[in-house]
């Protein structure tokens, strides 16, 4: 039987293959693994001013070369080329958080002579690093995802083994040299390409102290049975809503609800999936959506007129299709798009969607949002906590207690007033409720979980 050694990266906009990848062998993870993880005690002794300084020449060596890696963005994964440049602007930004925040992680004076008995104590505690990371991202942001998981890592002191996505991997490695350049040990981060066999050998590993994943509930579930006990962070994706109040801005609703649920054709974690709408602006809403979607430009997504590219893979795009083919003969109404060609899939915008629906109650991650209307705003909040999973979740109102009231009332990590769910700034925590997620990302939050404390004291 024919070993497959090697993945060609597909451009979904046209079919190209842009590269050629290898996969890496258990034999390969494992040389490769024993080479970072002696490189551990090497990322340790950089100082906090070392670090930074690596960080620092990162982002000023990622903003030289941002076209380059927008481009790649684009083609490797169908973001349209404006999409991308946002995402370098982000990485970019993320590095520099992560450069100012290594200087900030510090523990703090413990006061032992608080407690009867220890007045003759003194002593604080530190952060220190926890040796290997293993990291695992998706495609759908194939380059700050990763940013996200490397910077934190390199600023605690970290080294560090990255499995990109195996449909999305140029960037990252891209990015592994820009940060050899700025001075990080080569010895000391890995970017291996491969399939899940190769994230298996990676999360198997014995000495790996941390393994920080972005992905799906199912592979996560098999990463923590196949890891063991180890330290686990870990992003697992969203249904999100946004919930359209009658007092609020209609205008600056439909915008954003367009961009939250068609950005990255829809695949996105936070991207909006439900619009929660009250029935007395429901007709309104709609028909003014379904103006401006169909303004929008889908298309080449080198172009830099493109509102809207491809999905992925064909493979993904025929699977949203089914997705909808199922809704509708359960009784769904679709109110435009549900076309594909090759891997494009029209915006498509859905209502009278049943409320056991796969499509609803799912994680869609495709250019298709659910239209839901409601009577009040109770039923709203309570329509939009339903699934056992949860990021970000969006309202529209001008009733400040309305915004106080959901911002406490809704399950969500994230709660975004008068935006839509697909709002994320990089220093910000960043994580799932319920079934959502383990531990928060974000520069100095996922610094804290690739980190842990060590207390020192003196008697006498």
């Amino acid at each position: 039987m024919n070993v497959k050694t090697s993945i060609d990266i597909i451009n979904p906009a046209n079919g190209e293959v842009i590269d050629t990848v290898p996969i890496a062998s258990q034999k390969k993870v494992e040389l490769a693994a024993a080479i970072v993880r002696k490189a551990a005690l090497q990322c340790r002794s950089l100082s906090r001013f070392q670090r930074s300084e690596i960080l620092a020449k990162t982002a000023k060596l990622i903003a030289l070369e941002k076209d380059q890696f927008a481009k790649l963005i684009t083609k490797e994964s169908g973001k349209t080329i404006t999409q991308s440049s946002a995402e370098v602007e982000r990485c970019i930004n993320t590095f520099q958080l992560a450069a100012e925040e290594t200087k900030r992680h510090v523990g703090e004076v413990i006061p032992f002579d608080s407690y009867a008995g220890s007045e003759n104590r003194q002593g604080y505690f530190t952060r220190e690093p926890l040796g290997v990371i293993v990291a695992i991202t998706p495609f759908n942001d194939p380059l700050n995802l990763v940013a996200h998981k490397l910077a934190p890592a390199i600023a605690t002191g970290n080294s560090i083994l990255l499995k990109p996505s195996e449909l999305a991997p140029l960037s990252a490695l891209k990015l592994e040299e820009v940060i050899v350049r700025a001075g990080f040990p080569k010895n000391a981060i890995a970017v291996l390409t491969g399939d899940a066999i190769t994230g298996h050998a990676l999360v198997t590993l014995p000495y790996v102290r941390m393994v920080s994943f972005t992905g799906g509930m199912a592979t996560a579930e098999a990463i923590v049975k196949a890891g063991g006990l180890k330290k686990y962070s870990m992003d697992l994706g969203g249904n999100a809503p946004v919930i359209v109040l009658a007092d609020c801005d209609l205008e600056q609703a439909v915008a954003a609800c367009i961009s939250g649920s068609f950005w990255a054709a829809g695949q996105n974690c936070i991207g909006t999936q439900r619009i929660i709408i009250e029935e007395e602006i429901y007709a309104q809403f709609k028909r003014k959506l379904l103006e401006k979607i169909k303004l929008m430009k889908i298309g080449d997504p080198l172009d830099p007129t493109v509102d809207m590219g491809p999905m992925i893979s064909e493979q993904a795009a025929k699977a949203a299709q089914l997705k909808v083919d199922l809704a509708v003969k359960a009784g769904a109404k679709v109110l435009c798009g549900h076309r594909r060609d090759g891997a494009f899939y029209q915006p498509t915008v859905l209502e009278n969607v049943g409320s056991d629906a796969q499509i609803l109650s799912d994680e869609v991650f495709a250019p298709i949002v659910n239209l839901i209307t409601v009577k009040n705003f109770a039923q709203a909040i309570a329509i939009a906590n339903e699934p056992d999973f949860s990021l970000h979740a969006g309202i529209f109102t001008n009733n400040l207690a309305k915004a106080q009231k959901a911002a406490a009332e809704l399950e969500f990590s994230g709660v975004m007033i008068n935006d839509s769910s697909d709002y994320r700034f990089d220093a910000m925590p960043f994580g799932g409720y319920k079934y959502g997620g383990l531990g928060r990302e974000g520069v100095k939050f996922a610094m804290q979980e690739m980190s842990q404390s060590k207390v020192v004291c003196f008697t006498g």
